[in-house]
């Protein structure tokens, strides 16, 4: 498996990339920005998107499914039936997937956002904006925010500690990172 990473500089959110070392078909996740860089990488790495995983729908993770949808012909999967009038597989907590050859585990965790959505892949969660590393995702009132933090410790703080989190924002940071250091976190767990 080959895990590679585009953090473009203009405020988007991170983009990743999941394909075999040899090439061919790849997954996608959080296509915020589609510039030259990204469009280099996946071609650069023979590298043909055949699915997309959207962990939320605001702009920022999701501004260059357009352009990407005009070069490959991904299924895209989020938690809403369309994006951008694009049709999409909507999935719920607990569902399992194969998705371009690699096993995709969905975890649902609302309070940043109705759609949110973590993705599981081997090692690695996509977290989009429900958890980056010393930080949660923001909400609009306590209520949801308290939401999220339970669903967080629930269905996140769980897992093994050494997954790797790959966040929608910043650096990549592990479970067990957040359980020692993050501090919106610690007086839940």
């Amino acid at each position: 498996m080959k895990l590679l990473s585009h953090f473009p500089a203009i405020g988007v959110s991170n983009t990743y990339i999941i394909g075999s070392t040899e090439g061919g078909d790849a997954i996608l996740v959080d296509p915020g920005r589609f510039d030259v860089t990204l469009l280099n990488l996946i071609e650069d790495n023979n590298f043909d998107i055949k699915t997309v995983l959207v962990t939320h729908d605001h702009e920022n993770h999701i501004k260059g499914l357009k352009t990407l949808m005009k070069i490959y012909n991904p299924l895209v999967i989020a938690g809403n039936e369309e994006i951008f009038e694009i049709p999409t597989k909507s999935v719920k907590d607990g569902e399992s997937l194969i998705c371009s050859g690699f096993q995709v585990e969905v975890i649902e965790v609302k309070g940043h956002s109705s759609d949110s959505r973590v993705y599981r892949i081997a090692s690695y969660l996509f977290t989009g904006d429900v958890l980056s590393a010393g930080r949660i995702g923001s909400s609009s009132t306590s209520y949801t925010r308290e939401f999220l933090l339970q669903s967080i410790k629930t269905k996140i703080m769980c897992l093994d500690e050494d997954l790797l989190i790959l966040p929608g924002h910043g650096p990549p940071t592990s479970i067990s990172a957040e359980k020692k250091w993050n501090s919106d976190l610690r007086n839940t767990l």
